[in-house]
């Protein structure tokens, strides 16, 4: 199987999956850390792929999302956005509504 058919299959098969730098006990940057962490505050179980130890899904993820940075979030299929955008949407209220949705 190729790497764009392995991201395609792990975002269809997890619901909600972060796609980020380390894991969310041990991430190996900033960002990751505040994504996991705002993530995991809302209390819903998430799928994460550490792109540190999976370097053909780092090089092959950002083209096929259309986005260049890590992390990503992905909920139901589709790109949520990085770091900023999870943070914004945890502050707002509005990440906990989306995850709790999506995992019911």
């Amino acid at each position: 199987m190729d790497t764009i058919e392995t991201i395609k299959q792990q975002i269809s098969e997890n619901t909600i999956i972060l796609y980020m730098k380390g894991s969310p006990n041990a991430p190996q940057c900033g960002f990751s850390q505040r994504a996991s962490q705002a993530i995991m505050a809302c209390g819903q179980r998430f799928a994460y792929v550490d792109i540190l130890s999976n370097p053909e899904i780092r090089s092959e993820l950002p083209k096929y999302a259309n986005w260049p940075t890590f992390p990503q979030l992905w909920v139901k299929g589709e790109l949520i956005g990085g770091c900023d955008i999870i943070t914004e949407m945890h502050t707002k209220g509005e990440l906990k509504p989306l995850l709790d949705e999506a995992s019911s």
